[in-house]
């Protein structure tokens, strides 16, 4: 079975433009458009990466990662974003993400 990975952002065509390159690369791709949901679909199904956008509805993707790493802190987690600082890369990495990309 090939490596589920799951994408969280609450922008439809960034989750569409990375679900279709990982699609073509033979990645299972689940998708969530916030915190809340992305934690609904990990706790369902087995995913062996999520990548997380840090501006999310509801919880933010700081408290999403906290709470992914809390529940399964083996699965890798690369934070993504648009606006990001250097402290915010930072305090992700502190939280446990494997690494961020803007």
């Amino acid at each position: 079975m090939a490596p589920t990975i799951l994408i969280v952002d609450d922008e439809r065509n960034i989750r569409r433009t990375f679900g279709m390159v990982l699609r073509a690369e033979g990645f299972v791709v689940r998708e969530a458009e916030s915190g809340e949901e992305a934690l609904g679909v990990a706790a369902r199904e087995e995913c062996d990466l999520v990548i997380l956008d840090v501006r999310l509805p509801g919880i933010d993707g700081l408290e999403t990662l906290r709470r992914l790493r809390a529940a399964a802190p083996e699965r890798p987690v690369v934070m993504i974003s648009g606006h990001g600082t250097i402290a915010t890369a930072v305090e992700a990495t502190r939280e446990g993400a494997v690494d961020f990309l803007e």
